[in-house]
Formats: structure tokens, C-alpha cells, sequence
């Protein structure tokens, strides 16, 4: 099986460095051509920081990683320190990245990688707010048809909203950006609320992280340990959901993933809904259907998959 290629577009994040490192440690499966960093759980300086960190963390500092856009198209940036730390990696001690930000702005680097790649070879894996997707698109128009597919954390449809009571986080930074994407036309999965609430890391998939006793398994623990606390108090839930490495699992193990081909719109004129992802899950419009919207997960078989790879980091 060849690899896929992708581009992993993110804004570490606890969940979003654990996604990383899933890719990252599944080379026959994932070919990680560059990460692009991205405003969103923190600023854009922090985020690239992060992104660093974790490249480095899993011994990959051959990964080009480029800082992108620093806020969102038309509004100010929206940031998530209540749920990730003052850093966005709260959890583990890890040492400040050697590697350098690779040279060029991360949307440029989206722009060329997808014009030297064969049509249709390469995936957009974004976990952050869509701001460097969507203003690709806009500065470059003949890439949107060069795209494999776009799988992406974000969104909701029953669960709602986790950062106003109808919006999820990634799309509520940024609905213009994440409503250009939508319309592109670009085969889209999508990872939302409803699907990730699943995958909750309890204490015993944490023991397991810990118990793998390596750099990576510990610190995984560590992030996990950091960010439940956040959702314990505000679900009751029993552990923290691992949103963004529903995105890295569905690429290596799409069998784990169950939903419908529906149609999402994004609501971006309601202060009310601002940022909703608003699915015709009941198909009760007559739009047409533009995203692979993920309602189920094998949760033990994703947290085998994840423990398993991380082992081999």
C-alpha cells in the first residue's frame, strides 16, 4: 500500500500533538509532507512553537513545519488557554524546540506542495480553525481541484456547541474561512463533536499511554492528564476526548469511522449560531450532500491503534 500524502494544518493543542504524533508514527500509511501552524488554541507564535515541539518529541525534525495565518479572516482571534494551558501544551515538560521554522508563510507552502504533487495525491488534514485552507483557496483557486480530500476536525450536530451553545471551537474561530472550505467543492470528511465525545481517554487508555514508559508515552499521559480536567468538569464525562487524532485514525483505519454523506452549511450571520455547522443529517433539504459527517467510532479499537503507534515512537 502506498502512503497517503498529506498536510497536517493544526494549532497545538494537547489532542492536536497526540494526532501528530499518530501520523507520525504510521509512515507505511501517512506520508506527512509538512505541517502548517495555525492561530487558534493560542496565538500563531505559540502554536508553530508547538508544532515544533512535538516534530521533535517523536525524533522527526526532517518535517518542514510553516507558520501560517496569525488570525482569522474578517474577525478578531478567539483563543482556548481555559482548556489548553498558557502554552497550549500544559501537561509535560518539554524542552524548547532546536529546529527552526522552515522559510515561507504556511499557505504558501499549502499552495506549492499541491502544484508540484500529482492531482488528486495529496489530503489537507486541518485541526484548527480553516483559516490557511480558505485563504489558499482564495489566493490560488486552481488547487482546489488538485485536492484528494480534506479530513478535518470540527463541527457538530447533535452534542452542538462546546464553545457557544451551537458552535464548535475550530469552526466558531473562523465561519467565513470554514464556509469557504465547505463550498469548495473538495471531498470533505468530517471529524465532529458527536464522534470525538467518544473517544475519551478513561484512566486505564491512560495507564496505557504511561505504561509504555518512553518519552512520547509519558508525555502523552501527561497532556491527557492536563487537558481531562477541563472536560471532566464540564461534562461529567469520565476522561478527555482526543478530538484531533479522530483525523490521523480514520486515514490509517477508515474501518474504525461510521456516518453519513450530508450536506453542511456554515452560519455566519447570526450572532446567535455564529459558527454553526449546521448538517442535514435527515436529509430533510434538498441541498446537496458535500461532507462525509462521522457520527461513530470503534473507541477501544482506536485507542488500541493509538497505543500500539505511539509504541513505536
Amino acid at each position: 500500500m502506498t502512503a497517503r500524502k498529506i498536510i497536517i494544518d493544526t494549532d497545538p493543542g494537547q489532542d492536536d500533538a497526540v494526532a501528530i504524533l499518530l501520523a507520525l508514527a504510521s509512515p507505511d500509511e501517512i506520508e506527512v509532507l509538512g505541517i502548517t501552524a495555525v492561530a487558534g488554541n493560542v496565538p500563531l507564535e505559540l502554536t508553530a512553537k508547538n508544532a515544533r515541539i512535538v516534530c521533535e518529541l517523536a525524533g522527526r525534525t526532517d518535517i518542514p513545519v510553516h507558520a501560517g495565518c496569525d488570525r482569522p479572516l474578517k474577525r478578531p482571534l478567539i483563543t482556548a488557554e481555559h482548556v489548553h494551558g498558557k502554552t497550549g501544551l500544559d501537561g509535560p515538560v518539554l524542552p524548547d524546540p532546536q529546529m527552526p521554522l522552515a522559510e515561507g508563510h504556511g499557505v504558501d507552502f499549502i499552495i506549492d506542495t499541491l502544484r508540484a504533487q500529482d492531482p488528486g495525491t495529496v489530503t489537507l488534514c486541518p485541526l484548527g480553525p480553516l483559516t490557511n485552507i480558505a485563504t489558499a483557496f482564495q489566493k490560488a483557486p486552481d488547487i482546489v481541484e488538485r485536492i484528494q480530500e480534506i479530513v478535518l476536525m470540527g463541527g457538530a450536530y447533535f452534542e452542538v456547541g462546546n464553545i457557544t451553545p451551537t458552535a464548535e471551537f475550530n469552526i466558531h474561530v473562523d465561519p467565513e474561512a470554514a464556509d469557504i472550505v465547505f463550498k469548495s467543492g473538495v471531498p470533505i470528511v468530517v471529524m465532529p463533536l458527536d464522534v470525538t465525545h467518544k473517544a475519551l481517554v478513561t484512566k486505564p487508555r491512560n495507564d496505557a499511554f504511561r505504561a509504555l514508559g518512553t518519552k512520547v508515552g509519558i508525555a502523552v499521559a501527561e497532556m491527557t492528564d492536563f487537558f481531562e480536567r477541563f472536560d471532566k468538569e464540564k461534562y461529567g464525562s469520565e476522561g478527555a476526548p482526543l478530538h484531533d487524532p479522530c483525523v490521523t485514525a480514520y486515514l490509517i483505519r477508515p474501518e474504525l469511522f461510521s456516518g453519513r454523506h450530508v450536506n453542511v452549511e456554515i452560519e455566519t450571520q447570526s450572532d446567535l449560531t455564529l459558527g454553526m455547522t449546521v448538517a442535514d443529517w435527515w436529509g430533510v433539504t434538498d441541498r446537496t450532500p458535500n461532507a462525509l459527517f462521522i457520527g461513530d467510532v470503534d473507541a477501544d479499537g482506536f485507542f488500541a491503534l493509538l497505543t500500539e503507534r505511539l509504541a513505536r515512537l
